[in-house]
């Protein structure tokens, strides 16, 4: 019985680290299509939701008959509950790429207002984030789960200086209030998948310390 325990607990962690794989390239597809003004690579990008949607399925059936059969406690039972937890944050930013791509598909169809800097530093870092809370979970990581909390912030500054931005080309010249609501969009998006990459991290430190850490990570002090 054990040694079967072992061995689901283990193929909970592949399809946990497949989910992550997947939606990583979710994000950087839906970015890229943006970047690069790519119809084409926005749909493939929406089209690919269905794969996460369903392997969220899977993993959340695979806790419940793990809990359900084993009756797992300790560490193995912050494991699973922490995997459920992490399974929907995935899930959720994968949602967030498709709703880029979205945005994507209508940006593209009008000229530009300027080019993008802002965004894609925000989009850079909020990935950072998420590939960072995913190793922190396979290595078993504290510190590089708490650092990922702290960097939510700056994900925060961001957005809200792009949409600070964006405000004041809607306030000069009105025809660009269509697309520049479309790139607020993309930015709160982004800004999104940064929150679920902070949810990630603190289930990490979850299983790890045995107590929940929500929201008690902020800047550093000097």
């Amino acid at each position: 019985m054990e040694r079967h325990f072992d061995e689901e607990l283990q193929e909970l962690n592949t399809r946990l680290l497949h989910m992550s794989t997947l939606v990583e390239k979710a994000i950087r597809n839906a970015v890229m299509s943006l970047s690069e003004r790519n119809g084409d690579l926005a749909e493939e990008t929406i089209r690919a939701d269905d794969a996460i949607d369903l392997l969220e399925v899977q993993i959340d059936e695979l806790c419940v008959r793990l809990l359900a059969l084993y009756q797992p406690v300790a560490t193995d039972l912050r494991f699973i509950t922490s995997a459920m937890e992490i399974n929907k944050d995935l899930e959720r930013i994968g949602d967030q790429a498709v709703n880029i791509a979205e945005r994507t598909q209508e940006v593209i169809k009008l000229p530009i207002i300027k080019p993008l800097i802002d965004i894609p530093r925000l989009a850079e870092l909020s990935q950072l984030m998420v590939k960072d809370s995913i190793n922190s979970l396979v290595t078993r990581d504290e510190e590089l789960a708490i650092d990922v909390c702290k960097r939510d912030d700056e994900v925060d500054n961001i957005n809200e200086q792009i949409f600070r931005e964006l405000l004041t080309y809607m306030i000069e010249d009105t025809k660009v209030i269509t697309r520049a609501v479309e790139l607020i969009l993309v930015g709160r998006h982004l800004e999104r998948i940064a929150d679920h990459a902070t949810n990630i991290a603190e289930c990490v430190i979850f299983l790890l310390k045995g107590e929940w850490v929500k929201h008690h990570y902020g800047p550093m002090k000097e």
